[in-house]
């Protein structure tokens, strides 16, 4: 990327940062209808006290910005509605660090309780929580966008064995509750089985590109479309109200209308709406969109650039390039082509990175749990959209598609214990520290192989030094004997029959019948002290077995195709 490309993109956060919070709520396009077209304060004022809400979108695509706005600007100034019962399925907030997110309605006594996938980023509710002042509540990203085509068809719970012997299970863990004052379950063990069950919402908030004059609904240039269809069906069926925020009037295209107005109750336009975070629709970017052949390299480092500028995006250092090379050479490795693939945020999206640099992006079906078909998965503060996808569709149709059949999940975790088990959902002992499963649990559950990636210890501990891997310092273990919360299961998923590695920077690992099983270290470790002596959870090695060193051209970099074999049977480690 040139200076000038790079100057165009500092202009474009600059831009953006000086105009977040822009926002006009009592805007009404002039001569519009005023039965179906309202600003954002009026339609805020036909939410009632104790209503049960559901708003649509994924981190920072197709935020409801408008209507978390109004709501607050509402409550602040009459004391209503208060008491809501609010849900979602991804990830709304900012982590208080931007405007125009969930965390807008994060005011005691305006929500009475939140249930939601993903906790973690929604700061403003955790620590409403943390005083006991709203339920907290949490299912599987998948499980609840799956309640709402349960609503709309009538009905009221769902029966699954997604999550079955995790933290989400009552018969082994806290089930959907999170805090001490969150007095409902959500879900019961039956037989083998969970059986889930929420809230019906009362009015559905989404966020879409355009309307015409008559009040259809059209998604073209949207970078998600997740949960809109599934939350306007379930609404529908049961008598509620539908309120869509676009961002203009367009001429009506029969042809290509996403949600008839027949669906819709009230249409707020909003000038600032976004397609993505920091990009407004009306200058909406065509990389995002199924339309048009991208130069994907080129998108991939305007989107790095993005996001390393904003300090969302770690800089990987030598030590962090190794691990992704690693994983990526076992990803091609077992990977069909054609595989469809999911890929986690952080770690993960340098799996997808080095795959696309080395030209091999159109030998797997890239997917997000937003709806993103194909392309692929846009990293940092664009996650949850795509590069290029092929199409776009409802996060609960993707779902299906993962529970299903996933070829390759390459996901993060927080711990991992002796039995294979991973804690991603719960990253200290305080309601502050919960971070959800979001759609984790949903995704293992289908797929085949697994990669869980992420450092042997935090903080880091290790350096690359000559080829040779060195620790410097003795950090927290993330391999524990238990850990704190169990969001995987790794007896169960070897009963499944899937393939799960855990990929470090000390070399990587494979879940077996006796548990975990050192497979490959890297060139300069030593397996009694940066391994058995650190580890927590049980190691386990073959007896007589020699543990044969990563190929350097993983750990350089130098020569590395994800294609070459992981290790090299030539060059063993000696076990002391």
């Amino acid at each position: 990327m040139n200076w000038i490309e790079k100057f165009k993109w500092i202009f474009h956060i600059l831009r953006w940062r000086l105009s977040w919070s822009r926002r006009d709520l009592d805007y009404r396009p002039p001569g519009s209808d005023p039965d179906k077209f309202l600003s954002a304060r009026e339609a805020a004022a036909l939410i009632n006290d104790h209503a049960v809400v559901f708003s649509s979108g994924i981190a920072g695509n197709a935020r409801c910005s408008v209507f978390f706005y109004a709501l607050r600007d509402r409550f602040r100034q009459t004391g209503h509605p208060r008491g809501l019962t609010w849900i979602n399925a991804g990830a709304q907030g900012s982590r208080g660090r931007v405007p125009g997110t969930v965390e807008e309605i994060g005011l005691p006594g305006l929500m009475s309780a939140y249930l939601t996938g993903h906790l973690e980023t929604a700061k403003a509710q955790l620590k409403l929580g943390a005083k006991g002042d709203l339920e907290l509540y949490t299912l599987p990203q998948g499980i609840i966008s799956l309640l709402l085509e349960a609503q709309g068809r009538g009905e009221r719970d769902l029966l699954s064995d997604v999550a079955l012997k995790t933290f989400m299970d009552p018969s082994c863990g806290t089930g959907a509750a999170v805090n001490y004052t969150a007095g409902q379950q959500f879900v019961r063990r039956e037989g083998e089985n969970l059986r889930y069950t929420m809230p019906q919402p009362e009015v559905a908030l989404i966020s879409a590109p355009y309307a015409d004059e008559f009040g259809n609904i059209y998604f073209k240039n949207a970078s998600t479309i997740t949960e809109n269809l599934p939350s306007v069906r379930s609404v529908r069926r049961h008598g509620g109200r539908v309120m869509v925020a676009v961002s203009e009037i367009i001429p009506a295209d029969p042809q290509n209308i996403s949600i008839p107005k027949g669906w819709v109750d009230y249409i707020v336009v909003n000038p600032y709406n976004e397609q993505t975070i920091s990009v407004p629709q009306k200058r909406y970017w065509r990389i995002f969109t199924p339309e048009g052949r991208p130069d994907v390299h080129r998108a991939v480092d305007r989107l790095k650039f993005i996001n390393t500028f904003l300090k969302i995006t770690p800089v990987r250092t030598p030590v962090g390039q190794m691990i992704a090379r690693l994983a990526s050479s076992i990803f091609a490795r077992v990977v069909p082509k054609g595989g469809m693939i999911n890929i986690g945020v952080g770690f993960p999206e340098e799996v997808a990175r080095i795959i696309v640099e080395h030209g091999r992006e159109e030998d797997y079906i890239f997917t997000t749990e937003a709806g993103s078909y194909g392309g692929l998965p846009a990293p940092g503060i664009f996650f949850g959209a795509a590069i290029h996808p092929q199409h776009l569709e409802s996060s609960s149709r993707m779902f299906e598609r993962y529970h299903d059949h996933l070829d390759m999940a390459v996901l993060g975790f927080l711990q991992v214990d002796s039995d294979g088990n991973v804690n991603v959902s719960q990253r200290g002992e305080q309601v502050t520290d919960y971070v959800g499963p979001g759609g984790f649990p949903d995704i293992v559950h289908g797929a085949k192989h697994i990669i869980f990636i992420g450092n042997w210890m935090h903080p880091c501990g290790f350096v690359l030094k000559d080829g040779q891997v060195v620790m410097t310092g003795k950090g927290k273990p993330k391999f524990v004997d238990h850990v704190r919360e169990v969001t995987f299961n790794g007896q169960r998923a070897l009963a499944m029959g899937k393939e799960v590695y855990y990929v470090t920077d000390v070399g990587y690992f494979k879940l077996t019948d006796h548990g975990l099983q050192l497979v490959a270290c890297f060139p300069g470790i030593r397996i009694q002290e940066d391994i058995l002596d650190v580890s927590r959870a049980r190691i386990y090695i073959p007896p007589g077995r020699k543990i044969p060193v990563i190929d350097p051209k993983i750990t350089s970099g130098v020569g590395f195709e994800p294609s070459i074999p992981p290790f090299r049977l030539d060059s063993v480690l000696p076990l002391a």
